[in-house]
């Protein structure tokens, strides 16, 4: 029968975990199943079958992470691997009059080079030549690539069945920080997708929960949570969900609407034999129309000064003070003071710069707002935060009526201290931003003001113009650049007001010493300094030092005014009286 015959009358139901089930089965701690296609053809087929014995009536390939990332670049094995799945699935479906879906796994660490568009059609491609006509995109966590690979495969086989599936946590975001319906919506809009929804992460209960709050009434909807949660022991996942309250909540999923149910990680031909019983006898639903609730603000808190000033065309200025290494505050809270005084608009703090711990830069911003009464824009990396710590810290600073951020992936741990510090890079500032941004729909009454780094100094400006305009795309509404020391920098500068469609804030720091200079250009990332520049300190003292940059900093301004939305100063060894100087110049220079 066809697929979309059969849809019109039934539901689809799918099997269950491979990975798992292929892992009990085989007493393995774990090893990727993937090649026991080749290695143990004849348990991936009784897997299958077992499936197909418990009632479901579509079985994936046991081809997920199949991809060429995967198998570094081994093209043969990959072909080999996905030709033995499709046949080993094939074969047992047959006697069951079932259908056949490719599965085709997310592909994670792809290098910078490759594009994820021509490694799902290289995959798809192997499918293809051996007759596949319905294809599962799953366990996704963005769409990245999904949309062109569903239209490439209509191209190929136009009557093809293709459902693409996310996992989402219980709190509607997926690992790299996109909103649930986010995705719905995005995937909505590709004609080529035939089926989206969930799979992975949840259990039941909490997946049948994040679909009753989302509007999926116009589009068919595949859900295929987990069977619970799942526990470890011996290094070893364990999932210990009861395949009857696992069907009954499948039951309720197709209430709510779903037309195609199966499991993930867990489920056992047990849960599905479960599920099949529970959804005999019932037809499609018709899903509910679901509008989006407004959040109501519970905060009579003041918002930010420094965005209304930005909003109506005046010059800001942003000062940044780096936190301090120990637990003394008096130095940073003096020198704040002393910007507050100096009309400053905005202290921005670091994060833990070049990965060296300091004060939480988020507890010191919310120090500034609240005793100060000054905004405080402290930047957040991807770095030593994993989501679900990211967005408690988001509600806290939201709580604090901290309003704006600056996001960056981070400097990486130095690598003598790797083996006893960790990186949590869960995703980069990029996907940190979308999700940020999507906490302004779910959870926040208004959304943060987000800001991200554009690197001036780049020797490819191309590439930092086409990452920007990503930032853009996925939140963020303006940019701190780099320090501009060079005359390329300025060039590059004036590039980033004609093509970037948000604010700047350029970048100046005070220059003291011709050693500082050297430092600069050749040690810290992203800085550079003319050799012109350099020069002009050579045999100066403290003193001369500080007035001369004052002069070179106050012309800087000048310089680029034209071109930015305001002004960026980064403080010098927490010289902040140096700062109020230049500003003053820049004050009798109308500069702001």
């Amino acid at each position: 029968m066809d697929l979309r015959d059969y849809l019109k009358q039934n539901l689809l139901l799918f099997d269950g975990g491979m990975g798992t089930y292929f892992s009990a089965r085989n007493h393995s701690v774990g090893s990727g199943c993937e090649l026991a296609n080749l290695s143990q053809p004849e348990l991936i087929a009784d897997i299958h079958r077992e499936y197909l014995d418990a009632g479901c009536k579509a079985v994936k390939t046991n081809t997920f992470a199949v991809n060429r990332v995967t198998f570094q670049g081994n093209e043969e094995l990959v072909e080999k691997t996905i030709a033995a799945g499709w046949k080993l699935a094939e074969e047992a479906a047959a006697k069951y009059d079932a259908f056949v879906f490719a599965d085709i796994g997310p592909i994670s660490g792809l290098p910078e080079t490759m594009d994820i568009r021509e490694e799902y059609q290289y995959v798809v491609d192997c499918f293809l030549q051996h007759g596949a006509k319905n294809f599962l995109f799953e366990t996704n966590a963005n769409a990245e690539g999904l949309k062109e690979a569903a239209e490439y495969i209509k191209s190929k086989v136009p009557d093809a069945y293709v459902i693409t599936t996310f996992a989402i946590q219980p709190d509607g975001f997926s690992r790299d920080g996109s909103f649930a319906a986010n995705l719905l919506e995005e995937m909505k809009g590709c004609a080529a997708a035939d089926a989206v929804g969930f799979n992975c992460v949840c259990g039941a209960r909490h997946m049948l929960e994040l679909v009753q709050e989302l509007d999926h009434s116009d589009m068919t909807l595949a859900l295929m949570p987990n069977a619970g949660y799942p526990v470890v022991i011996n290094n070893r996942s364990f999932y210990e969900g009861d395949p009857e309250y696992f069907a009954a909540q499948l039951k309720e999923m197709a209430k709510e609407g779903a037309v195609i149910l199966g499991g993930c990680c867990g489920t056992t031909p047990v849960h599905i034999a479960q599920a099949r019983e529970a959804l005999t006898g019932h037809t499609r639903s018709i899903p509910k129309s679901r509008k989006k609730q407004q959040i109501e603000a519970t905060d009579t808190l003041q918002d930010s000064l420094f965005w209304e000033k930005l909003q109506k065309g005046k010059k800001v200025v942003a000062v940044e003070l780096d936190p301090p290494a120990d637990v003394n505050l008096s130095k940073f809270m003096h020198g704040a003071w002393m910007l507050k005084g100096a009309n400053v608009d905005i202290i921005t703090i670091a994060d833990c710069p070049i990965a060296r711990a300091r004060m939480d830069s988020s507890l010191l911003a919310c120090k500034i707002r609240r005793e100060l009464n000054l905004d405080a824009l402290p930047h957040m990396t991807c770095r030593d935060r994993n989501l679900n710590a990211t967005k408690a810290l988001l509600m806290g600073l939201y709580a604090e009526g901290v309003r704006n951020l600056l996001l960056v992936t981070g400097d990486p741990i130095p690598t003598a201290e790797r083996d006893e510090v960790k990186s949590v890079y869960q995703f980069n500032s990029r996907k940190l931003a979308a999700f940020v941004s999507g906490l302004g729909q779910t959870v926040l009454p208004t959304p943060f003001h987000l800001f991200g780094a554009l690197n001036v100094n780049a020797l490819n400006f191309d590439v930092q113009l086409r990452l920007a305009k990503a930032k853009l795309e996925r939140g963020m509404i303006g940019f701190l650049t780099q320090p501009i020391l060079t005359p390329q920098a300025f060039e590059n500068l004036k590039r980033a007001r004609e093509e970037l469609d948000g604010y700047i804030l350029g970048g100046i720091i005070p220059v003291v010493s011709a050693r500082n200079a050297r430092f600069m250009d050749s040690e810290i990332n992203g800085i550079r300094v003319d050799e012109k520049i350099t020069e002009l300190y050579e045999g100066k003292n403290r003193a001369e030092g500080e007035e001369l940059a004052v002069e070179i900093s106050t012309e800087i301004a000048k310089q680029i005014a034209p071109y930015v939305d305001g002004y960026y100063l980064m403080t010098p060894f927490q010289r902040t009286g140096l700062i109020c100087r230049i500003l003053e110049q820049m004050d009798q220079n109308n500069l702001r």
